[in-house]
C-alpha cells in the first residue's frame, strides 16, 4: 500500500509540474487532461486507502529522514488512518469537480495552463498536510497552502483588488502562523520530538508542568502550546479576528474560491485540531478559548451576510459562519462531529461556490445579486442544484448539512465547558441568520422579477466570455464595476459546468445520513480522536441518537428547525412578497446597517490601529534612530566634531616662525607655572 499512498500527493503535483513548466509548449488542453488525471488517480487511490483503513489496516512511519540535529529527527512521514483517510476522500473529490468546472469557467483566460497548475499543486500541498504523521511535514503543508492560496487569490494580478487581497491573506495569515510556530516550537522544546505518536504518549505526563510567560505567573505548558496551535487554525480557518482574509480572497476566479472555502486551506485548521486532541483534551482553558472564538466567528460572521450584494461573498460569510459551528464543536470536544460537519460542508459550499460562478457566466459577468431576478427558467439546472445546497446549508432535516449541524447544536448542549452556555446561544441563533441570507440570496437570484439588462455589469471577467484575466477593473465588493459586459439574456452553463453541480449536489443531499451512526457512534475515529472522560458531551449525544430517521423526524419538533423555517420565510416576505421591508428596516436601524456594511470596522481598526501603528514606528525609527541618531549624531557629528577640532588645530598652524616661537615661550610658561608648586611640595 505504500505505493498507493505515496501515489495520492504526487499525482497531483505531477500534473501541476507538467501544467506549470510545460503548458506553453503542451497546449490548454493537454494542461487540463493531465492535471485533471493527476487529481482522479490521487481521488480514486484515497478510495482505496479509505477501503483498506476500514478493513483495519493503518500506517505510521517514516519515509524519508531529512536530517537529524541534537538527536531529534525530522522526517517526511504519513499517517494513515481513518481521520487522514476521510480527509483524503473529501480533498480529492472536491478538488476534482473544481478542475473539471474550471475547463468551462476559465475558457479563454490567457493563464488557463498556469491556474490549472496553481490548483494542482493545492491539491498536493493539502494533501501532504492531512498526511502528516509529524509537525515538520504539517508546518511545510500548511505554509504551501498559504503561498499557493496566495497565488491564486492574486491570479488576475494586474487587477490592484487582487493584489490587495492576496496580500492581506497572506499577512494575515503570517500572524496565525507566528503563533503556530511558537506552538511547534514549545512541543519541541518540552517534548523533544515532532513525531505525532510520540508528542501523544508523553503529553499526559506534563499536565503538571509550566511555564513563566509573565512576571511571576505560571501557566500550564499544555494550554500555552495549545493556545498557540489554535492561533494557528484562526489564521487559516479564518477565526475571528484573523477572518479578515476570506471574504476578500472572492478576488480570485471563483473555482479557487471553491476549492479554498470548501476542502482546502480553511479546513485545513479544524483538521488539525482534531488531529491534536490528545493535547487539547488536557486543557480545559485551551478548549474554552477554542469554544469562545469559534462562538463569536459562527454568529457575527452569519450577521455579516445578511448586508452583502456580491453574490461570492454571501457564500463567503456563509463559511466563516460554518467554520465558527467547526470550531464550537471543537471546543466541545466533539471533535468527530466537527470532522463530520467539515465533510458534509465541503461539498454543499462547492456546490454553492461553483453555482454562484454558474450564475456569473450566465449573467454575463454580472456578480451582483440586485441585478438578477428570475433566473430560474433560464438556468435550471443551477437553479435546483443551488436550492439543494441552500437547504443543506441551512440544516433542513434529511439533508446532510442536518445531520452535521444539529450534531453539533446538541453536542454544545451537553458541554460543560467553561463558555458553552454563550456558545449554544450562538449556534441556535446562527440558525435563523444562516436561513435568511442563504434564501435571501437565493429568492433575489432565481425567484421573483427579472431585475437585468441585456448588458451585465462586469465584477469578476475571467476571461469565460473572451474579456481576458486582467480586463476586469471591478471594486470587488459590491457587485459595481468599472466596465460593463454584453451579452443579451441569462443562459445555462454548458455541461462542463453543470455536471460538477450535480455530482456535488448528490452527496449534498445523502452523505449525511450514510455516515452519521459510523462517524458519531461507531468505531469509526476509534484510537485516532482522544475524548477525556470528563468531556461528556459525545457520550451524552449518543445516548439521544436512535438512527437518521428518527433523528430527522424529531428534529420537526426542535427549536433550530423552527428557526430555520422562520429564517426561510423571513426572506422570503422581505425579498418577494414585500420588498419595502428591508429597506424600511435598514432606514430604522441605520446605525447596525452601518455597522454590518463596515464589517464591524474591523478592517478599519487593522488598517489605522496596526498597519498605521507599523508605519508611526518606522517612521519614528527612520526620522529619530536612523537620520536623527545614527547619522546626525553618529556620523554627521563625528565628522563635526574632527571638522571643528581641525578648524581649531589650523588657526595655530599659520606658517610664521614668530607666531611658533610665542607657541613654545607661552608652552614653557605653563609648564612651569604646573611643574613648580609640584616641586615646592
Amino acid at each position: 500500500m505504500k505505493t498507493i499512498y505515496l501515489l495520492v500527493p504526487f499525482a497531483p503535483l505531477a500534473g501541476a509540474v507538467l501544467a506549470g513548466f510545460f503548458g506553453r509548449r503542451i497546449g490548454r488542453a493537454a494542461s487540463h487532461w493531465v492535471t485533471i488525471l493527476g487529481v482522479l488517480v490521487s481521488m480514486l487511490a484515497s478510495f482505496a486507502v479509505l477501503r483498506d483503513v476500514l478493513a483495519g489496516n493503518t500506517f505510521n512511519g517514516a519515509l524519508y529522514t531529512w536530517s537529524m540535529v541534537g538527536g531529534v529527527k525530522f522526517e517526511v512521514g504519513f499517517l494513515i488512518d481513518s481521520l487522514t483517510a476521510t480527509m483524503m476522500c473529501v480533498v480529492t473529490f472536491v478538488s476534482l469537480m473544481v478542475h473539471v468546472y474550471t475547463i468551462g469557467y476559465m475558457r479563454d483566460d490567457p493563464g488557463y495552463q498556469r491556474f490549472f497548475a496553481y490548483i494542482s499543486l493545492f491539491t498536493f500541498s493539502m494533501l501532504m498536510l492531512v498526511m502528516s504523521n509529524n509537525f515538520l511535514q504539517l508546518f511545510f503543508g500548511w505554509e504551501a497552502v498559504g503561498l499557493v492560496s496566495y497565488l491564486l487569490i492574486g491570479f488576475w494580478y494586474t487587477r490592484p483588488s487582487a493584489i490587495y487581497a492576496n496580500l492581506k491573506a497572506f499577512l494575515v495569515n503570517r500572524v496565525g502562523d507566528f503563533g503556530f510556530l511558537l506552538g511547534i516550537g514549545l512541543v519541541l522544546a518540552y517534548f523533544g520530538t515532532l513525531d505525532y505518536a510520540e508528542v501523544f504518549g508523553i503529553a499526559p505526563g506534563m499536565v503538571a508542568r509550566t511555564i513563566n510567560l509573565v512576571g511571576a505567573a505560571e501557566w500550564s505548558v499544555l494550554t500555552v502550546m495549545c493556545i498557540c496551535l489554535f492561533i494557528g487554525a484562526m489564521g487559516k480557518s479564518a477565526q475571528f479576528p484573523l477572518h479578515v482574509w476570506l471574504p476578500d480572497s472572492m478576488e480570485g476566479p471563483t473555482p479557487i474560491s471553491a476549492l479554498i472555502h470548501a476542502a482546502t486551506m480553511v479546513t485545513a485548521g479544524i483538521f488539525m485540531v482534531a488531529r491534536m486532541s490528545p493535547l487539547f483534551e488536557l486543557s480545559d482553558t485551551a478548549l474554552s478559548f477554542v469554544m469562545v472564538i469559534g462562538a463569536i466567528t459562527a454568529l457575527f460572521m452569519g450577521f455579516l451576510g445578511i448586508v452583502q450584494n456580491d453574490i461570492k461573498r454571501v457564500v463567503a460569510y456563509s463559511t466563516l459562519s460554518q467554520l465558527g459551528y467547526m470550531t464550537v464543536a471543537l471546543g466541545a470536544s466533539a471533535y468527530s462531529v466537527a470532522i463530520f460537519h467539515l465533510m458534509t460542508h465541503a461539498f454543499f459550499k462547492a456546490l454553492l461556490f461553483l453555482a454562484a460562478g454558474s450564475v456569473i457566466i450566465g449573467m454575463h459577468h454580472d456578480q451582483d445579486i440586485r441585478h438578477m431576478g428570475g433566473l430560474r427558467k433560464y438556468m435550471p439546472i443551477t437553479w435546483i442544484t443551488s436550492l439543494l445546497g441552500s437547504l443543506a446549508l441551512i440544516g433542513t432535516p434529511f439533508f446532510s448539512g442536518f445531520y452535521s449541524k444539529d450534531s453539533i447544536i446538541e453536542a454544545v448542549r451537553f458541554s460543560t465547558i467553561p463558555g458553552s452556555g454563550f456558545a449554544y446561544f450562538a449556534v441556535v441563533a446562527g440558525v435563523f441568520v444562516t436561513a435568511f441570507y442563504s434564501f435571501r440570496m437565493y429568492f433575489l437570484v432565481f425567484h421573483g422579477k427579472e431585475r437585468f439588462a441585456t448588458g451585465g455589469h462586469g465584477d469578476e471577467h475571467g476571461g469565460h466570455s473572451g474579456h481576458g484575466a486582467g480586463h476586469a477593473a471591478g471594486h470587488g465588493g459590491g457587485g459595481h464595476a468599472d466596465e460593463h459586459g454584453h451579452g443579451g439574456l441569462p443562459h445555462e452553463s454548458p455541461p462542463v459546468v453543470t455536471v460538477p453541480l450535480v455530482l456535488l449536489a448528490i452527496p449534498s443531499v445523502v452523505i449525511g445520513l450514510y455516515t452519521i451512526q459510523p462517524m458519531l457512534f461507531g468505531d469509526f475515529f476509534k484510537d485516532v480522536i482522544a475524548v477525556s472522560d470528563k468531556h461528556g458531551a459525545m457520550a451524552q449525544l449518543s445516548t439521544h441518537y436512535h438512527g437518521w430517521a428518527a433523528m430527522g423526524l424529531h428534529a420537526l419538533q426542535t427549536v433550530p428547525f423552527w428557526l430555520a423555517l422562520a429564517g426561510v420565510l423571513a426572506a422570503w416576505y422581505g425579498y418577494l412578497v414585500n420588498p419595502r421591508v428591508p429597506a424600511a428596516i435598514r432606514n430604522t436601524f441605520g446605525g447596525v446597517y452601518r455597522l454590518l456594511d463596515n464589517k464591524y470596522y474591523l478592517d478599519r481598526i487593522n488598517e489605522v490601529v496596526f498597519a498605521g501603528g507599523a508605519r508611526a514606528i518606522g517612521t519614528g525609527l527612520w526620522k529619530a534612530g536612523d537620520q536623527a541618531l545614527i547619522d546626525g549624531v553618529a556620523i554627521n557629528g563625528s565628522a563635526r566634531l574632527v571638522g571643528w577640532f581641525a578648524g581649531v588645530i589650523r588657526t595655530v598652524q599659520s606658517g610664521y616662525i614668530y607666531h611658533y616661537a610665542i607657541a613654545m615661550i607661552v608652552g614653557v610658561a605653563l609648564l612651569v607655572w604646573w611643574f613648580v608648586p609640584l616641586v615646592k611640595r
